[in-house]
């Protein structure tokens, strides 16, 4: 459980780039939570119940904690289920059958169809470096991969002649996802031209390297991401996560079938992916404009 704890505390400090003290609310809110539970000898998320969160925070009300404090600590506790919901880490999220006040969902920015343009024109052409930059912005968006499935990706991983890679999500699992031409051509010609500069050992498989012969790791990509945004403009918070949420968006607004989508993001459960479809409402009005008799 503290292991959990900490790679949200990451998640929310690193892709959603809140603050300091946010963090260390957000900190001393799990780790109330998380001993709570091992004082009642619960050793995994997955058996919280509904009447134990209650009872959680009933004994937080009896240390004279006020409404607000207690609804904020339950906010807390509903944005931290979320996310391990989100990221396939939890079998039941017990408190989205909570009432709770207005929920801050933890979702960024998508990116607009010009946004992405110029985000995948940041990185400079001319270096290595900004050859690599440019083949993981493309391989981000052409594919929805998590950020750290994109760091894990081998070369072996990725079918030119068939247009798909093969990426292990959550749990170690497996899934194929496809991927563009544009995407497919950046990554054959980085791996054929500009990957050697970085290593040319065969038994380093990694398509993304440092040159220390290393593989990026996910805090590199985010920073990465973080810098050609700054590069093109674009004043929003963005991490890697924003292209992975702009890859669902667009495929959406452009009719994609939500189950496909479901399939290619890799979510167990069809209702983490009904979270892209609160940013396209046109689709809707569209859709009513189309198929209702009396539109």
């Amino acid at each position: 459980m503290h292991a959990l704890v900490d790679q949200f505390l990451d998640y929310i400090s690193l892709e959603r780039n809140l603050s300091g003290n946010t963090r260390a609310a957000y900190e001393s809110d799990q780790k109330k939570l998380i001993r709570f539970l091992e004082g009642r000898k619960i050793g995994t998320l997955n058996a919280v119940t509904r009447d134990l969160l209650l009872d959680f925070l009933l004994e937080e009300k009896k240390h004279e904690l006020g409404a607000n404090s207690v609804s904020r600590l339950f906010v807390a506790i509903k944005v931290f289920f979320r996310y391990l919901q989100q990221e396939s880490l939890l079998g039941q999220n017990v408190t989205e059958a909570m009432d709770s006040p207005r929920l801050w969902k933890m979702l960024p920015d998508f990116l607009t169809y010009k946004e992405v343009e110029r985000l995948l024109a940041a990185p400079p052409g001319n270096t290595p470096r900004g050859i690599r930059d440019r083949a993981i912005l493309e391989t981000l968006y052409a594919s929805g991969l998590r950020v750290s499935e994109a760091a894990a990706l081998k070369i072996d991983d990725i079918h030119f002649d068939a247009g798909y890679l093969r990426c292990f999500g959550k749990g170690r699992k497996e899934r194929v996802v496809p991927v563009s031409r544009t995407a497919l051509s950046l990554l054959q010609g980085y791996i054929a031209h500009t990957r050697p500069k970085f290593s040319t050992d065969p038994a380093a498989r990694h398509v993304f390297l440092t040159y220390r012969k290393t593989p990026l790791n996910r805090k590199t990509i985010w920073v990465i991401v973080k810098k050609c945004a700054r590069t093109a403009g674009i004043e929003k918070s963005i991490s890697p996560h924003t292209l992975r949420h702009s890859f669902a968006s667009h495929l959406l607004q452009n009719g994609a079938d939500l189950r496909v989508i479901q399939e290619m993001l890799g979510h167990a459960d069809i209702a983490t992916t009904q979270i892209y479809t609160h940013v396209d409402q046109s689709r809707l009005k569209t859709a009513f404009d189309r198929y209702h008799p009396r539109a």
